[in-house]
């Protein structure tokens, strides 16, 4: 069973900052990509950011200077730092992994629950 645990959201100002946290746990071997996506109200789920086993990111444009990801591929763990939050950005930020689960040969993804982030004005 393989279960991606996510922490840190919250309200915060604009201009503020979170850190938010996801744990991969489970029988697999480190995951290929891990990433965060949000869903605002009314809209489609999009990419927010991702990361690789190694060193490649990707960012979406909305974020690219304000938000940061990293991995710690030893525990498993993503993070993303989140900075100059706007308004815009309060949504449900869900994590993703994509890995080869326990007893297959191909890799699927995997979803958190989400967790709110809210800035106010």
């Amino acid at each position: 069973q393989v279960r991606l645990v996510e922490s840190g959201g919250g309200l915060v100002q604009a201009g503020g900052s979170l850190r938010l946290s996801c744990a991969a746990s489970g029988s697999f071997r480190s995951a290929n990509t891990m990433g965060w996506y949000r869903q605002a109200p009314g809209k489609q789920r999009e990419l927010v950011a991702t990361a690789t086993s190694g060193v490649a990111t990707n960012y979406s444009d909305s974020v690219k200077g304000r938000f940061t990801i990293s991995r710690d591929n030893g525990k498993n763990t993503v993070y993303l730092e989140m900075n100059s939050l706007k308004p815009e950005d309060t949504a449900v930020y869900y994590c993703n992994a994509n890995l080869v689960p326990p007893g297959m040969f191909l890799p699927r993804d995997y979803w958190g629950q989400g967790t709110q982030v809210t800035v106010s004005s």
